[in-house]
């Protein structure tokens, strides 16, 4: 697929799940449990022991059913291995410039990690697809709000601090989508193997995506 199609896919859903487990095994049947509630883009960050094989075993058993990426990636050299692992897509948390670089050369979406404006802007006119807002908890929707007002161009994607109770706060503050890690796959959820759990969550996030961007619609 192309970065284009990708992104559209992103769009579309308007849910990043970042997905973090200590197994292989445990992450790839929280990976089959957000896909069965309806969220089928996912992050499996570089924070997690072997992401690199971790992310193959989730491409074998997935597939194209979802849009695979990889987060945290700090430098290039993490990038191309990501890639090359099967990662459709790179999150980082952090303004790497050659990181944008090497998703361009290879077609790839980025999602650049940043906060203040000038380093919003910074990753947008370097490529960046998606530009990350991390952290987003540190303004809240007001602060995105106040960024997307000069830079209505640029599509964010705030990261942290986003749950069930802000989510409709930041998709009208002008996000086009939203980063969802723990209130989401909750540690406890992962731990005692309650799949069904984080299906039910994937299900709410889901569905209250759908009503806020409904109510933008009028």
């Amino acid at each position: 697929m192309s970065s284009r199609t990708d992104l559209q896919r992103v769009l579309d859903s308007g849910l990043v799940a970042i997905i973090r487990a200590s197994s292989s095994e445990q992450l790839v049947n929280v990976a089959r449990a957000l896909h069965e509630g309806g969220i089928d883009v996912l992050e499996v960050t570089f924070t997690v022991p072997n992401a690199l094989e971790i992310l193959a075993a989730v491409k074998k058993d997935l597939g194209k059913k979802v849009l695979l990426g990889a987060g945290t990636v700090l430098d290039p050299e993490t990038a191309r291995a990501a890639l090359l692992a099967g990662a459709e897509f790179l999150v980082s948390p952090n303004v790497n410039l050659d990181v944008i670089r090497m998703c361009r050369r290879y077609d790839k979406c980025v999602m650049p990690g940043a906060f203040t404006p000038t380093e919003i802007l910074s990753a947008w006119d370097a490529g960046a697809d998606i530009v990350k807002v991390f952290p987003a908890d540190v303004g809240g929707p007001g602060y995105l709000k106040a960024v997307h007002g000069p830079l209505p161009q640029v599509r964010l994607m705030p990261t942290g601090g986003v749950d069930l109770t802000t989510l409709r706060d930041f998709v009208k503050a002008g996000a086009v989508a939203v980063g969802l890690g723990s209130a989401l796959v909750e540690k406890k959820a992962v731990e005692t193997g309650d799949m069904a759990r984080i299906r039910d969550l994937a299900g709410q996030y889901v569905q209250l995506m759908k009503t806020v961007r409904a109510e933008l619609k009028g």
